[in-house]
């Protein structure tokens, strides 16, 4: 899918990754959630943790930004080169949570995340320098990775580590 050029675009390629991603965990049953090394060392819940500590991310810089703050990008004490450390963190951080709060967790970001990027014009989306801390890009450079382009990566990884687990089996 091409990237998003407006909200509108936005919205909707969420809502075509999201739904693909929904689908596909639909056909898990609760016993495959919790099975790891499906990615990586990561169970489909992991997964779904780790995509929804993404969104919270975002959405965290976003309001350090309307405070007036320059958020600590990826995360405080983290460089974009240090995204493996800060995603095992992450996993580390959650991979003890039961499946019912990783699956309100995931439920409740991405709701946050639409409720924000409603709130927004195409301007403030796509013009850069809308948002300070995005320099010279605009806002939804950082929203798709975290959403659409983020729930197409875990449908991919999850499809593929189920298939190969089973075909190992």
């Amino acid at each position: 899918m091409p990237r998003p050029k407006s909200k509108e675009e936005l919205l909707t390629a969420i809502a075509k990754e999201r739904g693909a991603l929904e689908a596909f965990l639909e056909t898990l049953t609760r016993e495959d959630m919790l099975e790891p090394d499906v990615v990586g060392a990561w169970s489909a819940k992991d997964v779904l943790a780790h995509l929804s500590a993404w969104e919270q991310l975002f959405l965290g810089w976003y309001c350090a930004g309307l405070r007036g703050e320059t958020p600590a990008l990826p995360a405080p004490g983290f460089t974009w080169n240090q995204l493996d450390q800060l995603n095992q963190q992450i996993y580390e951080e959650h991979r003890d949570e039961p499946l019912e709060n990783v699956l309100a967790f995931f439920e409740t970001s991405s709701q946050d995340m639409l409720a924000l990027i409603q709130s927004l014009t195409d301007e403030q989306l796509y013009s850069p320098g809308q948002v300070a801390w995005t320099k010279k890009n605009t806002l939804s450079t950082y929203i798709v990775p975290n959403t659409s382009s983020h729930y197409a990566w875990a449908r991919k990884e999850l499809r593929k580590g189920f298939r190969d687990k089973r075909k190992a089996a």
